[in-house]
């Protein structure tokens, strides 16, 4: 039998620790945020899941997901509320509430919001190869670069993609997040 994982009670909010099944309201789980960047909720303790990555981003109009990339591994989106714009292989696709986005292997994509309000959308990553030179890189594509979410130079180095932005640090939900 399996057993249940703890969850570490922190100041920014709780936190898995351990292996073992849980449950998590993402409204009491420890957040991820910076001024002027999207907040992220990604429900994974110290140690990332071993075989897929969820994560919970809230998105204001023009803030991006993350810097437009491709990944060695499938990720997936889907959009909760809101309205965003989908930035994939160089072409711009409107995306609302329920629209499902997948990306296989190498896919290059981001995800920037649009509309009048924030958008949520929900990321599924598998992580079979995230470790290394390898997983993935961020290329030039003037698309993303006129929505402020592109590199200036190819990279995979996530340090140099994102060099420009505050880091993101942890924190507590904020109710203006996420709707009843």
């Amino acid at each position: 039998m399996v057993p249940e994982g703890p969850l570490d009670s922190t100041e920014h909010g709780l936190v898995p620790k351990g292996d073992g099944w849980f449950v998590l309201n993402a409204r009491e789980a420890r957040w991820y945020h910076a001024e002027g960047r999207s907040a992220v909720c990604d429900f994974e303790g110290e140690t990332d899941f071993e075989q897929l990555g969820i994560n919970v981003s809230v998105l204001q109009p023009g803030q991006f997901m993350a810097m437009y990339h491709w990944e060695a591994d499938q990720e997936d989106f889907l959009v909760v509320a809101g309205e965003a714009l989908l930035i994939i292989e160089g072409e711009e696709r409107p995306l609302r509430a329920w629209d499902f986005v997948h990306c296989p292997s190498k896919t290059k994509h981001t995800i920037v919001g649009a509309g009048e309000g924030p958008c949520i959308v929900v990321a599924v990553g598998a992580r079979q190869h995230q470790e290394g030179p390898d997983w993935g890189g961020y290329t030039v594509d003037e698309t993303a670069r006129r929505h402020g979410a592109g590199v200036e130079k190819e990279t995979n180095e996530p340090k140099e993609a994102y060099a420009p932005f505050t880091r993101r640090q942890p924190a507590r939900y904020r109710e203006e997040w996420l709707p009843d």
